[in-house]
């Protein structure tokens, strides 16, 4: 994949406009605070596993309008409280097996997996956690699913979870509530902005090649899936693209970046086809809290893979108090 976005020198300084709702901080307000009228009881649930280091949980938490969703926590050794590490996933991912995410663990974290509600079938281990929740007319996959209205859109529902797995994460007696961090790569650094942009009081944020960002350009730039799913509907919904974008510009990572403080570490790949690279530093520039990135020239989605894990271990230890 060569090269096909703006140069490093200009995505520095990229600044785009981007739609921004009115109503955009009063929408989330509601939006959460209804989910958190809706109650709803968190469980961990001891899982017996070969796992010697660690102790596993099944976790069932509320969230969007108090659905139960699906997770994984996992303690390292000793009574903590620990500091924690939730961990939001990529496109059609599910939460998969404990044994995926040892890595944090190992490192002295609690680490907090929250399962994709209706999605974990398209790669990995799987997904345990429904969407009961239905929606009009749709593309393949979840992109365009409720696009109509923002109050209906799939992305409401899961930016919700992600906001509520913070909650409930900092339940548990061996977390320290003050000392949880957010992770994620593709579709999961869309969600770890969405939860730096609409919780309070993170430490720190972890954003990878995040998906879900200036929408607008991401889908005219790039003809990869997922962003082609909104192409799709278009190509079908000709009457519909400004209600397509007002709607996906009360999710675009942009927004809900430059409403973040906690510390960020972002990271993009210059030659990305899937999450274009100028759609990453359009959020890394908005962000509103301290940030850095680091930046991968030669690498397409895969971004820094699992070289990119000490850059952020060594960022949370610095970032995190001991």
């Amino acid at each position: 994949m060569p090269f096909f976005d703006l140069p490093i020198d200009q995505l520095r300084t990229y600044r785009p406009e981007v739609r921004v709702p009115a109503d955009l901080d009063a929408f989330w307000r509601e939006t959460l605070a209804e989910a958190r009228k809706a109650g709803g009881t968190v469980r961990f649930t001891p899982v017996t596993t070969p796992l010697a280091g660690c102790q596993v949980l099944d976790v069932r938490f509320p969230g969007f309008a108090g659905d139960p969703i699906a997770g994984w926590l996992l303690l390292p050794p000793g009574d903590g409280p620990h500091p924690a590490v939730v961990q939001f996933l990529g496109y059609g991912a599910g939460r998969g097996l404990p044994h995926e995410y040892l890595p944090w663990v190992v490192a002295g974290y609690a680490c907090f997996v929250m399962d994709t509600r209706g999605q974990g079938s398209a790669w990995g281990a799987g997904g345990h956690t429904h969407d009961p929740h239905g929606s009009g007319p749709a593309a393949d996959g979840v992109m365009t699913r409720g696009i109509e209205d923002p109050g209906t859109y799939y992305y409401r529902r899961l930016f919700t979870d992600a906001v509520r797995a913070v909650d409930a994460v900092r339940e548990h007696p061996s977390v320290d509530a003050a000392r949880v961090a957010v992770a994620g790569g593709s579709q999961g650094g869309g969600l770890a902005l969405a939860a730096a942009g609409l919780s309070e009081h993170l430490l720190a944020v972890l954003v990878d090649v995040p998906f879900l960002c200036q929408f607008e350009r991401a889908v005219g730039l790039t003809g990869r899936e997922p962003y082609a799913e909104i192409t799709r509907y278009l190509s079908v919904h000709r009457e519909s693209t400004d209600q397509v974008f007002d709607t996906l510009s009360y999710f675009d990572g942009v927004n809900l970046a430059a409403r973040a403080t906690a510390s960020a570490l972002f990271s993009v790949a210059l030659m990305d086809p899937i999450c274009p690279p100028s759609t990453v530093f359009a959020a890394f520039n908005a962000y509103g809290g301290p940030k850095d990135i680091t930046v991968y020239p030669y690498n397409e989605h895969e971004g820094g893979a699992a070289g990119q894990w000490p850059r952020q271990a060594a960022f949370l230890a610095g970032t995190v108090p001991a």
